[in-house]
């Protein structure tokens, strides 16, 4: 199972920033424009994300922006885990995610996870950064 995002017209942004942190690659991207559809599209749609997927850490993350005339109501009931190595590798994984986002629960030892932490990264989607005992 894989997650798909949708983002507000900012979907190109937001991946590039998770292959970035995620030491991952963006493996496919299409714009309304290149798409079939595209000489329907309105001008401001035509260089927004239709579909896309990001490969990283051995899964796919795929996204897109919202098609014209959709309302965006952000990113909510859910998060997305990434699993750290070693602790090292989480706390990096965290910090780069976290970077101009907003941390909710800081990165640290749990009774459950030799280092644990949740944040909302700069595009409003939710994350838990894992590493087990």
């Amino acid at each position: 199972m894989e997650a798909y995002l949708t983002f507000n017209g900012n979907a190109a942004e937001a991946l590039a920033f998770y292959a970035q942190c995620l030491d991952g690659k963006i493996a496919f991207s299409m714009t309304f424009g290149e798409s079939p559809m595209g000489k329907d599209t309105p001008d401001s749609h035509k260089q927004k994300i239709m579909h896309a997927t990001l490969e990283a850490r051995g899964h796919q993350l795929m996204a897109s922006d919202l098609p014209p005339g959709y309302p965006f109501d952000g990113h909510k009931g859910f998060s997305l885990s990434v699993q750290g190595k070693d602790v090292k590798e989480g706390e990096k994984l965290f910090n780069a995610l976290a970077e101009g986002g907003k941390v909710t629960m800081p990165f640290a030892a749990t009774f459950w996870a030799a280092g644990f932490g949740m944040l909302e990264d700069k595009f409003g989607v939710p994350w838990m950064v894992n590493c087990e005992h």
